[in-house]
């Protein structure tokens, strides 16, 4: 059984002495102090210019992954704090001894919900998709036999929260840590806290994807061993409980403000969207005053924040209701998972994926991210591999200069691929867009 006390830790990377929650300064808390490091960071500015759904899109009403992760932070706050004022009820001790407050709880799940996606290649999803199969099926796959197993596991299925993980961690000029982000904030970030094999080993819902790439794994045992997570088999660990929060902000947000996109484009009809959010928040809505907003677009914003709210009281329910199962890692589906609101949930989801996830302008945008990131990958590796030998040519100095990626002839050839990785990863969409134009000789 894991304990609040370990899971609540304040400690980073490089700590030489414990924090103690008791001796915080209450104006600048270090479980704020993450949230400020992540904003402040380029990794996470640059998600101003990535997919959140419809991809190379300059409509200004459309989230873009940074808008999105602002607002499941605000989501994940009021999950953090609902859920940590009931936990100093049931657990005195965590305040009474420790000196733990509610406000703690809403910032941890906050910092980490705010860098869920920090990760995220340019194109969305299927940015990790594009990376993946060039290692499987295209190019990359000459690398397969210089790799172990679990290393070209990693490229085949590169994964954006595992990426994520590196970006928060990894040391990189000078300075040791990367963000230097408490514990608990790590952990409740880590969604998925297992290697990339053995893959879905299990229906667990931390078994579905994975969250460490193989340099990584030193230090991702160390943060886990820290806050006192279940160890289980092949580098597997239960979830931190306060990442089921995480995943529910995330979900709540998707579901409710993807579906508000597609109705702002005109790809999901008005009239229609209104009436399924209207079944999620039949026993909340206040029907006087929803039917005296004359403008289609005023009862969309109250239905929005109406269903935002409703999908967050229900989250602390399930979770309240099932701390112990939560805490013995036993628990095994997302909280939304177990609502009382699933079958509304996905209706909505099931038109969001027809409109929207599905349509011809995203599919064609993803088919042109798909050949942009195929393009860089391939120039890149291919710079990196011919400077390794010793044959490189003056086109690949200037594409590896230009980058400032550079062969590290002392890293095993995982490690400069996954240089390559990072980098095309950390690419904005108007960035890639524009290395790849320059590329296929368009300046």
């Amino acid at each position: 059984m894991m304990q609040w006390e370990r899971l609540l830790s304040l400690r980073r990377q490089g700590d030489t002495n414990k924090r103690i929650r008791l001796e915080q300064d209450e104006t600048r808390l270090g479980f704020e102090v993450d949230y400020d490091r992540i904003i402040f960071s380029s990794a996470f500015r640059s998600l101003q210019d990535k997919t959140q759904v419809i991809p190379l899109s300059k409509t200004s009403f459309v989230h873009t992954r940074l808008t999105h992760s602002l607002e499941v932070s605000v989501v994940g706050r009021s999950l953090g704090r609902a859920v940590g004022k009931a936990l100093l009820d049931r657990h005195p001790h965590l305040r009474d001894t420790h000196g733990y407050q509610f406000n703690d709880f809403g910032a941890i799940v906050a910092a980490a919900a705010l860098a869920h996606d920090i990760g995220n290649p340019p194109f969305g999803h299927s940015g990790e998709k594009a990376i993946g199969d060039y290692f499987l099926n295209g190019n990359g796959k000459r690398f397969k036999g210089s790799l172990t197993e679990k290393e070209y596991q990693d490229l085949i299925d590169f994964e954006g929260n595992a990426n994520g993980f590196k970006i928060l961690t990894e040391s990189r000029n000078g300075v040791d840590g990367g963000l230097r982000l408490s514990y608990a904030t790590l952990g409740a970030f880590t969604k998925y806290p297992k290697e990339s094999l053995p893959k879905k080993p299990t229906q667990h819902i931390s078994d579905k994807k994975f969250g460490v790439f193989q340099d990584d794994v030193p230090f991702f045992q160390e943060v886990m061993g820290e806050l006192g997570l279940i160890k289980k088999d092949n580098g597997r660990y239960s979830r931190h409980p306060l990442a089921y929060l995480v995943e529910a902000a995330d979900d709540i947000c998707y579901t409710i403000i993807d579906f508000e996109d597609g109705i702002n484009l005109g790809w999901i009809d008005e009239e229609f969207a209104l009436e399924y959010l209207v079944k999620l928040v039949k026993d909340t809505i206040n029907t006087k005053k929803y039917s005296a907003l004359t403008k289609a677009s005023d009862r969309l914003a109250y239905l929005r924040s109406l269903a935002i709210s409703t999908l967050i009281q229900e989250a602390v329910e399930v979770f309240l209701a099932n701390e112990t199962q939560i805490m013995s890692g036993e628990f095994s589906e997302a909280l939304l998972d177990q609502s009382k609101y699933q079958a509304q949930i996905e209706d909505i989801i099931k038109i969001s994926v027809e409109k929207i996830y599905q349509s011809k302008e995203v599919m064609d945008k993803e088919i042109a991210g798909y050949n942009v990131l195929t393009t860089l990958l391939d120039a890149y590796t291919s710079a990196i591999e011919r400077e390794i030998t010793g044959n490189s040519r003056h086109y690949d100095r200037l594409l590896l200069k230009s980058s400032g990626l550079s062969a590290q002839k002392e890293n095993s050839i995982y490690q400069n691929l996954m240089l390559c990785c990072n980098y095309v990863a950390q690419l904005t969409d108007g960035n890639s867009l524009q290395i790849y134009q320059k590329i296929n000789g368009k300046v």
